[in-house]
């Protein structure tokens, strides 16, 4: 089955033209807000209705605003009528379930009687300041542990392109919710993957930024410096306007790049560049092979990349043992760290056990992994002396069956994630951006991504680089067959 046959084909949207709400991506929304054609109340209704709809197959959100969004919509409506116009003023979105909203639990996927927080998380306070209505919180697995988005406190969250898949993880909540056209954008945290593994698995653009573009207040940093906040989106330029709408540093930060406006990449000319096709597999303790079909689509990414005049050299990165070696530590010790401040918190025995090696890993074991960051940044940075960008696999295989990960015990859920995801997380321990972009789909009509990686700073050359690619492909024109 093709991808056209799996999904349909519908035109782009005229922004200023009244089509239906689902159609609207984030700056779409935005334009036709500002132009009447839509009010904000319409569309965030809209979106409420869609969610309740597919709640009971789909599962994407832990938590629905629908009181608070639809009187925040209607506020919004008000500054409209009043001339004010902001980036996201009255456009419906949706966060993940590890990101503080006041008045709302952080349930990080899971279970137990958790408090209320009192305070928006940083990112949330600026999607609020350029006006943007949150209509609830995305699912996630219990505290960010997997490439799956399922748990005992909330059920499976399943993929719209296949509901018997998982959407990935552990922002598989915010990926369903966008690949089925809930909202037409939402924000993730990618700590070894989390965002660029289901939007690799949902045919959608997620952008995992430096370290710090955007902060993770109320806390200075999260896992250790793993953890980043980034967006999913349907296209590369929704990416790229979510990403500056979230992005900037609060005074306590521990990373606080100098910033940088990504959106303005969009349309530019990335220039002709040297991009290596790099198949091999990090260093792994468990046993893991590329799928033929996964390198298959990462190879016809490749081939267009070359017709749009790139040179492209197959040309694997040699990750080494060391970056293995410094990622368990930052890890193990942020699961546990996470779970301290959670002592309400029913977990599965997995979870249970990370957090003891957490206990483990936490001292001089996590010093010396911290130590060793500017070492692995300088001795991989050397590669970009040949290339500007490395194209890569963003999963080994295409999306598990949801229930996969049911069931087993700890090794063998290491091998399962290790098998599926062995490619992502090394870019979490150097901090550096990278973008999954859509790769096509399998015979039996699964999606799955490549990856754009780049160096400290890199996001407008790789956003530049992912939306001429998105030009000539067009992967944002593709819907699941059940469109909500």
């Amino acid at each position: 089955m093709t991808a056209a046959e799996r999904g349909r084909l519908i035109p782009v949207p005229d922004p200023a033209a009244p089509h239906a709400a689902p159609d609207l991506g984030l700056a779409a929304s935005a334009a036709a807000l500002a132009a009447g054609t839509h009010t904000a109340v319409d569309l965030v209704t809209a979106a409420l209705d869609r969610i309740e709809a597919s709640q009971p197959t789909l599962n994407a959100f832990r938590i629905v605003r629908r009181d608070k969004a639809l009187a925040e919509a209607a506020a919004a409506d008000r500054r409209l009528a009043a001339g004010e116009r902001l980036p996201l003023l009255g456009v419906p979105i949706a966060v993940k379930d590890d990101t503080d909203i006041a008045g709302e639990p952080t349930a990080f996927g899971c279970g137990g009687d958790l408090p209320t927080q009192t305070a928006d998380a940083e990112s949330v306070r600026r999607l609020r300041a350029a006006g943007a209505v949150i209509v609830g919180k995305t699912n996630t697995c219990e505290l960010g542990q997997l490439p799956f988005t399922s748990g005992a406190a909330f059920g499976y969250t399943r993929n719209p392109w296949a509901e018997d898949r998982t959407p990935g993880g552990s922002s598989g909540g915010s990926a369903a919710a966008v690949a089925a056209g809930l909202v037409p954008a939402a924000l993730g945290s990618d700590g070894a993957g989390s965002v660029r593994i289901p939007a690799s698995w949902t045919n959608l653009v997620g952008i995992k930024p430096q370290r710090g573009r955007i902060s993770t207040w109320p806390h200075p940093e999260l896992f250790h410096g793993l953890t980043v906040n980034g967006p999913l989106a349907r296209t590369v330029a929704d990416a790229a306007l979510l990403l500056d709408t979230a992005a900037g540093a609060h005074l306590g930060d521990r990373h606080t790049p100098d910033p940088l406006t990504v959106s303005d990449a969009v349309g530019r000319d990335p220039g002709r560049l040297r991009i290596a096709l790099s198949l091999r597999i990090p260093f792994t303790a468990t046993k893991t092979a590329l799928d033929p079909r996964v390198e298959a689509a990462v190879r016809r990414m490749a081939a267009t990349l070359r017709r749009l005049g790139h040179t492209v050299t197959i040309a694997d990165l040699h990750y080494g043992l060391l970056l293995g070696a410094s990622f368990l530590p930052r890890s193990m010790a942020g699961i546990r760290q996470v779970a301290t401040r959670m002592p309400g918190a029913v977990v599965d025995p997995r979870t249970t056990a990370n957090v003891r090696i957490g206990r483990l890993l936490g001292g001089p074991a996590l010093a010396a992994a911290r130590h060793a960051e500017p070492l692995l940044r300088k001795r991989i940075g050397g590669f970009f002396r040949d290339y500007d960008v490395v194209l890569a696999p963003t999963t080994a295989t295409p999306p598990p069956r949801v229930e996969q990960i049911d069931g087993i015990g700890v090794g063998a859920t290491n091998g399962l994630i290790t098998a599926a995801c062995p490619y992502t997380w090394p870019w979490n321990v150097l901090g550096w951006p990278s973008v999954n972009i859509p790769a096509g789909f399998t015979h039996t009509g699964l999606p799955v991504g490549a990856q754009l990686m780049g160096t400290a700073d890199t996001e407008p050359l790789l956003v530049s680089l992912a939306a001429q690619v998105e030009e000539e492909l067009h992967w944002e024109r593709l819907r699941p067959e059940r469109w909500w």
